[in-house]
């Protein structure tokens, strides 16, 4: 079978979780990160989105109310990535997940983006990124991406300029 390459356009266009609690996990993707409601079903499930999308993020109850989080040594998502389009929106999602008083579980720059990781209420990985201009991604002699992993300067990351926004 030929290796034949996806369509350039192709992005995978949202996610969906199963969650234990529906308003705790608005409280974090709508109250800290600061997606919008477009949806919502009573208790079981509701879509956010940034910038008006009818949803980037479902949220659903419905195999899950009440559940423990993901087992750790098990196969199932390892983190939802959200891309933001500026490093200085970047530096806004740090303000916000420090005022929230939730702990990052780490933050690297990888040569191609700068990513900030997390676990929401639930126990699932999230990951805040922003890429630099495919220009500057690093490059081995023959060509290939050569991503990395280094420390993310956070105090950096926070003289970004806040956002009118935020």
């Amino acid at each position: 079978m030929a290796n034949v390459p996806i369509a350039a356009g192709t992005r995978v266009g949202h996610v969906h979780l199963k969650v234990a609690d529906l308003d705790r996990a608005l409280g974090f993707y709508q109250g800290v990160l600061g997606f919008q409601l477009m949806q919502r079903f009573g208790t079981q499930a509701a879509f956010i989105s940034a910038g008006g999308y009818h949803h980037h993020i479902g949220l659903n109850t419905w195999e899950s109310k009440g559940g423990p989080p993901p087992a750790r040594g098990t196969t199932g998502l390892y983190h939802t990535a959200i891309l933001y389009p500026t490093r200085a929106d970047l530096a806004d999602a740090l303000r916000r997940v420090a005022k929230a008083g939730i702990a990052l579980d780490g933050a690297s720059d990888h040569g191609v983006s700068e990513a900030l990781y997390l676990s929401d209420p639930d126990g699932n990985g999230v990951e805040l990124y922003w890429d630099r201009p495919q220009v500057e991604w690093p490059r081995a002699a023959n060509g290939e991406l050569a991503m990395t992993t280094q420390r993310l300067d956070l105090d950096g990351l926070l003289r970004e300029p806040e956002l009118a926004h935020a």
